[in-house]
Formats: structure tokens, sequence, C-alpha cells
């Protein structure tokens, strides 16, 4: 029998995931469009999860693993796996993320019948409940981008996509990378890329389909999970101002309002919160800092945070 060509390449990037890494790579075998390829990402790991990428790839002969012998960070991750693809569309999985049985099938075929140069989903997370993780509701934030189904439209007349910021639950065609890689040794390196892909797209499509399980580790090790750290907080910050950056020089200046209104909403609250309680008051001035650069900004003065997006928020 012969193999079908793959026609998407998933990157899925890991580094000491050995208690989360199955299920994801069980997630991408249950795929009903069985035309992908992973590249398997070991960033330094010290746990099993370069045994385990190993298995996988000798298993089925779509897994490819990438070792690094040092951790070198997500972004350069991701990097290094983007220099291997050759497929017509490429996407990301997080090591510890789960997709939809149905995520490829729909973000591949909705891209073949469009034309678009990008597509994006939507995506939950997936808390511990004591037992297991169970996988929630989507949340308003994301919904406003994803949800109704929008084809062939761009980042001017879709503001509200501007929200869905992360590398996951994307498929672009694979030419939007020929000049476009992350940024590396720094956290929350999705953040300006998302707003590029969305800026540099000719057409983009967003479909409000759950196709992504993200998940909130129970033991608090994730990146997104770190912000009461200084240096963290300076990655996040940095990554709000750059896709805001991003997408002033696009003129999409809605998109921009869209932007404030949730930062204003979601980010700062929390953010604020822990600078009450924080030992080093160099994290409240680097808020501080941060607020003053937004209220600089021509559209803040538009920028009306929406109730709907907070009310009922599972942080």
């Amino acid at each position: 029998m012969t193999a079908l060509a793959p026609i998407v390449t998933m990157i899925v990037p890991g580094r000491d995931i050995a208690a989360f890494a199955p299920a994801a790579l069980e997630s991408l075998r249950a795929q009903t469009e069985p035309r992908w390829k992973a590249v398997l990402v070991d960033d330094g790991s010290r746990d099993a999860t370069a045994r385990i990428f190993a298995q996988a790839a000798e298993a089925d002969p779509r897994f490819h693993v990438i070792a690094h012998q040092e951790s070198r960070g997500l972004g350069a991750a991701r990097n290094a796996a983007l220099d291997t693809v050759d497929t017509p569309y490429v996407g990301f999985l997080d090591g510890d993320d789960e997709l939809a049985p149905t995520a490829l099938e729909r973000l591949t075929g909705t891209l073949s019948a469009t034309g678009s140069d990008l597509v994006a989903g939507a995506y939950v997370r997936s808390r511990f409940d004591g037992e297991r993780y169970v996988a929630g509701r989507v949340q308003p934030w994301v919904a406003a981008a994803t949800d109704p189904e929008r084809l062939g439209t761009t980042i001017v007349e879709h503001p509200a996509a501007s929200a869905n910021i992360v590398a996951w639950s994307k498929v672009s065609r694979t030419e939007m990378w020929q000049d476009l890689r992350f940024p590396e040794g720094v956290a929350y390196e999705d953040q300006v890329v998302a707003q590029l892909l969305y800026t540099r797209a000719r057409r983009f499509d967003v479909i409000p389909d759950a196709l992504v399980r993200w998940r909130v580790r129970a033991d608090g090790t994730s990146i997104t999970q770190g912000k009461a750290q200084l240096p963290v907080l300076r990655d996040y910050l940095a990554a709000l101002l750059g896709g805001i950056r991003v997408l002033q020089e696009a003129d999409a200046g809605a998109a921009v309002t869209a932007r404030l209104d949730l930062i204003l909403a979601m980010d700062l609250p929390p953010l604020r919160d822990i600078a009450a309680r924080h030992p080093d008051p160099q994290y409240g001035r680097t808020l501080d800092d941060f607020v003053s650069e937004l209220q600089e900004l021509p559209q803040f003065a538009d920028a009306r945070p929406d109730p709907t997006i907070t009310a009922g928020l599972s942080w």
C-alpha cells in the first residue's frame, strides 16, 4: 500500500513533557485527515521526552525527530523544524496540548476550498479536576475572533481576529514562512508572529470549531503560568507591544483598538493583582511603564473594554 503524500507538516516542540507527550502524539494519530507529517523537536529534555519522540518515529514514519542536546527555547525549536518543512501547509501543536480529531481536516480543507493564506480555529483550555484534564468552553475573546465563520477576510475587515495570538490552532501556507521565523531567547514568542501572519496574509479564514485543547498544567510549570516572574513579565509585555506595533505598521487601527480593549479587560487586572503583592517593587514599575506606553497610542482614547469579554471568565 502506497503512503499518501503529506499535505501539512505539524511542528511539535517540547521540553520535559513526558507526562503529556503521549496524548499529544495520539491526537495526531487520531486525525480524520491522514495526510500529515510531524516534526517532533525535543528541546534538551531531561526526562523521557526524547525516548517518547524516538519511539513514535520508529513506529510511524510520519513522525520525524529533531533533538537539541541543550534547551534553546520554544522559538528556536519551532524555527529548527520550520527549516525542514516541504509540504504545502504548516501548523503547530505544543507537545503538552491535544488536537481535536477533525482539526487537520477542517483546517486544511478550509484553505483548500478558499485559497486563503491562513486559517485559524477556536481552542479551549484543559484543566485538571483532581483526576484528569477536562476541556472547558470556548472563552469569549476566542469566540469573538473565530465565530461566526469568516472566509477570505482581512485584519482590517475582522479586527477581532487579532485576539487569537497563539501559534497553534492555525494552519498556514508554507510560503508565508519564507522570511518569517519566531523570536528566540524570549517567552511569548508567538504573539508578534501571529500578528505578522494576519497582516501579511492576502486573505485569511476563521472557523468556530474548537480544534485544540490547551493544557493548563496542574503543577503550574507552563510559561503562561509564570507571569509573577519579572523576566517573564517583561517578555510578555514586550510581546503585547510588539504585536500592537505590527498592527500599527499595517494601518490596522481598528485591530489596535481591539487589542487595547482586550489588554485592559483581561491582561492588566490579574497583573495588577500580582504587582500589589509582589516583593519586588520593580514589578509594579514595569507594569506602570507598560501602561504609560499604551496611553500614548492614538487609539487609547477609543479603547473601551467589552464587559462581555470579562463576564464569566475562567482564568
